[in-house]
Parts: structure tokens; C-alpha cells; sequence
């Protein structure tokens, strides 16, 4: 019962899942009550483990050109502080988010992990590649089977209505670290919590803050993150935008000594 993916029949159930059943070898590894149980026993305060931890652990990005191309990812989370200058009342904004998208990953807008091309050396741009080719020459990438699953969490006091805005607005997170992204093959989904104990309920000011936190989060997915065999993470393939910076530095002391 189910439905059907390539690996396995997956349960249809009314909340958020992340596909990863094509990672490892076996899929027969699934989260169970138990699990879920054992999760909620051991609750905490202390800092979020991050990378490839829970459902972090078989998170991947940039598998539009299949999974031998695809880079490994985990998952990550910050959080942001805001100080009311005139009343000293703070409110927070904290972000968990499991990067599991078809898309690619960018840090101040430059692509930093995702597709590679065919000899798995180098990012491979999938925006670029898809606005160049036909598109009946696109993915045949199952639909539905990458996701990003995010949860923001604040101590402002929000009503339901205000906490899907805020939801909403969270997802320009979203759109800002990862492209292409929303597509058919993602199944994104924002969750918003609000504890209520901080006076500020400005719900522009918390929006704007859990999109800050989100880009923020999803950056930290993939820098926290190491690769498993066949999936380098950003540590083993190096960053495209590292190496563009240092190109850059090479380029121009190259004309310094050639003007000198």
C-alpha cells in the first residue's frame, strides 16, 4: 500500500516526509512510532546537531540530471534575534530545515553546491543547462520526490492566519538559496510555530526574519553536511564560488604583474 516510487511503496500520510529511499542500499530503513518516540523522549534545549544527522542523513540536492549528479546536503538551522530600541523587548526567530531539493544551493548568489556535470568534477549550472536545451530533453526525474521540509519557530505571539503568513514569507528563503526551486518534482512545505511569550507580534518583522533565517539555514544544510560514497558534499568538490573568487584573484594579480 502506498505510493509507488522507484524504491519502494511510500505511505500516504497527512504531514511532511523526505524522500531518501534512492540513498544507501537499503530502503528498507524507514522512521517508524518508535522512532518517532524516542525523538520526542529526547527533546532538548541544547544546540541542533546539524549535517548528516536525522533526517538530514540521506539528503541530497541538485538531482535534476539524475542521482549520479546529484551532491550531498544534511541538515541546518540558526536563528535570529531582534531588539525593540524603544521597550528592550526581543523576539526570535529560529529555523530547521532539510535541504532534499532537485534544485541547486547559492550563497550570496553565487552557485556554491548542486548538479555536476557528467565527470562529477564541477558544479554544473541547472538553470543555465535547462534554458539551454530542449525541453523535451528535460529530466525524467520521478515527481515528488525532492523536497526541502522546514520548520520556523518564534516566541512572538501569532494567530493561525499569521503564522501561514509568516510561513509564506519564509519561503522566499527558500527562493533565495535554492534554483530552480517550487518546481513539479519538489514537494517544499514550511512549518510555523509560535510560542506566544515575546510582546512583539509585528508579523512583516517576523516574516521578514524567518526569510533571513531560511536562506541562512539552508546554506548551513549544505556547508554542515559531508559526502557518502558517490555524493560529494560541498567539502569534497570544492565550492564553485570559492573557486570563482580565487580565479578572479589569480586574474588580477596576473594583469598587476603584467603592468608593473
Amino acid at each position: 500500500m502506498g505510493f509507488l516510487t522507484p524504491a519502494r511503496p511510500v505511505p500516504i500520510v497527512p504531514a511532511a516526509i523526505l524522500y531518501d529511499l534512492s540513498v544507501g542500499n537499503d530502503s528498507s530503513i524507514v522512521p517508524d512510532a518508535d522512532l518517532g518516540y524516542s525523538a520526542c523522549m529526547t527533546a532538548n534545549s541544547s544546540r541542533v546537531a546539524e549535517g548528516n544527522v536525522g533526517v538530514g542523513s540521506g539528503a541530497t540536492i541538485g538531482k535534476l540530471f539524475g542521482m549520479d549528479r546529484a551532491m550531498k546536503t544534511g541538515l541546518g538551522s540558526t536563528s535570529l534575534t531582534v531588539r525593540d530600541s524603544i521597550t528592550n523587548a526581543t523576539v526570535t526567530v529560529g529555523v530547521v530545515v532539510a535541504v532534499n531539493a532537485v534544485g541547486d544551493v547559492y550563497k550570496n548568489s553565487i552557485l556554491t553546491a548542486g548538479a555536476r556535470t557528467s565527470d562529477g568534477k564541477h558544479l554544473q549550472n541547472t538553470v543555465n543547462t535547462l534554458l539551454g536545451i530542449s525541453p523535451s530533453a528535460s529530466s525524467t526525474f520521478p515527481i515528488g520526490i525532492a523536497t526541502t521540509l522546514a520548520c520556523v519557530a518564534t516566541d512572538a505571539k501569532l494567530t493561525k492566519a499569521q503564522a501561514k503568513k509568516v510561513s509564506q514569507m519564509a519561503h522566499d528563503g527558500f527562493a533565495r538559496a535554492i534554483n530552480p526551486v517550487h518546481t513539479m518534482f519538489d514537494g517544499d512545505i514550511i512549518f510555523t510555530l509560535a510560542t506566544g511569550v515575546s510582546p512583539i507580534s509585528d508579523v512583516n518583522l517576523i516574516g521578514i526574519m524567518a526569510a533571513e533565517t531560511m536562506e541562512r539555514a539552508i546554506i548551513r544544510a549544505v556547508e554542515q553536511a559531508t559526502g557518502l560514497p558517490g555524493l560529494p558534499s560541498i567539502h569534497e568538490l570544492g565550492s564553485s564560488g570559492d573557486k570563482f573568487l580565487f580565479n578572479i584573484v589569480v586574474l588580477a594579480f596576473s594583469l598587476f604583474l603584467k603592468y608593473l
